[in-house]
């Protein structure tokens, strides 16, 4: 059975419950209305006419001028309203003209005043009897009676056609419902078709969202977004394929050459060696670049669980110069450092030490010998700023929208002597995001770049 049959099925089920118990009501209303009709008239009758009935003595009987003055009384056809005296014991006294030689039958299984239903002539008929009292005594009773016949013609009419009605209703209903459901489910069947083109090679196509924010919108709209995080999966996944291609090639090509080289004819020790440190410091740097490539890697897929807590900025600082110590002693740069307010930052050490270690390197790197580096901290209540200035060559005002992506090198063919990946304020930026701090880079008046670490 289709999805559209089993909504169409469902709700004929329910709707089967619901007519049923509606036409129930209908049926038990009209039929409890016109017997509560019929049996108002019928007392309001034997009240009327109670007031005709004579009492004379041990007799009773009708006043028969009064009776005579009622033409329904008089005639059969006019209304089937029947009035009969009887004993105490039920014996035939005196009745109206209309019931010619029939007789109502006194049932004394009833108490006095309640409505029954009997039979006049094999013919339904509704009957009530009245007691008529005389000094305290019942000197006999008014039955008054009225046809059943139309009544009974009425309910049943009314049942028959609630019978037959029914599973109409219910047919029409079906094909309603399908017909409904069919348009019910049409965005269903938009995101199957979508969902069937999307392939690998093609995760840029979205379903289009429903006008009606109801639960297919939400449906759709949580597909989308899943199609946007497998794109960017997969997106992650190429780019550090070509990055980790791009960064691999070079040295292992040069790896593969100079060990070619070196096997062609024999050579000094010497050689061997000088060679196979080289080969040896490539080997390095590739380690350097596929761990930067990892860390890369795992910023983008992982939700990362951070270990704040509160530390001196001065001892994060502090750690990034020591491990440049070499490169600071080699060019003979002089380090000013200005902590006034000893500044405290709430952080997770290991990504701000991370920070700090790639642009003080950079500033360091780009930096002429026996220049200078200031690191200055400025805090107020709001937050703790680390500022990183450094006097070299600068980054090309063209070159500013791009520093912070994978591999871009501002004039790399100018610096070829300095060393680097490109990766590292890709790595600055992406550990920024997830400490939920702000980097800055700019040039300043003086030549070189300053940089700002606002935590």
């Amino acid at each position: 059975m289709t999805f559209k049959n089993r909504i169409a099925s469902y709700y004929l089920i329910a709707a089967t419950l619901v007519i049923a118990i509606v036409f129930a009501i209908i049926y038990f209303i009209v039929s409890t209305t016109v017997y509560s009709n019929l049996d108002s008239a019928l007392v309001y009758e034997a009240e009327k006419h109670i007031k005709d009935v004579v009492v004379n003595q041990d007799s009773i009987y009708f006043n028969t001028e009064a009776i005579k003055e009622e033409r329904e009384h008089k005639e059969a056809e006019v209304i089937p309203f029947f009035l009969q005296l009887v004993t105490p014991d039920g014996k035939a006294l005196s009745k109206s003209i209309n019931l010619k030689e029939q007789v109502l039958q006194f049932n004394n299984k009833f108490a006095a005043g309640e409505r029954f239903n009997s039979t006049l002539s094999d013919k339904a008929i509704r009957q009530v009897q009245i007691p008529i009292k005389f000094n305290g005594k019942t000197k006999g009773y008014l039955l008054t009676a009225v046809s059943l016949e139309g009544t009974i013609l009425v309910v049943k009419n009314l049942r028959n056609v609630l019978f037959v009605l029914f599973p109409i209703v219910l047919v029409f209903l079906f094909f309603v419902t399908r017909y409904l459901a069919g348009k019910s489910i049409q965005p269903i069947t938009s995101i199957t078709e979508t969902t069937n083109r999307i392939t690998q090679n093609n995760l840029n196509e979205r379903i289009k969202l429903p006008g009606i924010k109801d639960e297919l919108y939400t449906l759709t709209k949580s597909i989308n977004e899943l199609l946007d995080r497998m794109l960017q999966a997969f997106e992650r996944e190429k780019q550090f394929t070509n990055d980790a291609s791009h960064e691999l090639r070079t040295p292992l090509s040069v790896i593969k050459g100079t060990l070619e080289v070196l096997v062609r004819k024999p050579r000094k020790e010497e050689e061997y060696k000088e060679k196979i440190n080289y080969c040896v410091a490539e080997i390095d740097n590739m380690s350097i670049r596929v761990d930067q490539l990892l860390l890369l890697a795992r910023f983008d897929k992982e939700n990362i669980a951070l270990r704040k807590q509160t530390i001196p900025a001065l001892s994060l600082i502090d750690n990034a110069i020591h491990r440049h110590r070499k490169l600071i002693e080699e060019k003979n740069i002089q380090i000013q450092i200005e902590d006034k307010n000893n500044a405290e930052v709430t952080t997770d050490p290991y990504y701000a030490d991370m920070i700090l270690e790639n642009i003080i390197s950079n500033s360091l790197k780009y930096s002429y010998e026996g220049g200078i580096v200031k690191i200055k901290t400025i805090s107020d209540n709001k937050s703790v700023i680390i500022e990183i200035t450094d006097y070299g060559r600068g980054i090309l005002e063209k070159d500013m929208e791009n520093i912070f992506n994978p591999f871009f090198r501002s004039e790399a063919l100018n610096y070829k002597h300095v060393t680097g990946s490109g990766l590292g304020l890709s790595i600055v930026k992406k550990a920024a995001e997830v400490l939920g701090i702000e980097v800055k880079l700019e040039n300043h008046s003086e030549k070189g770049v300053l940089a700002q670490i606002i935590f």
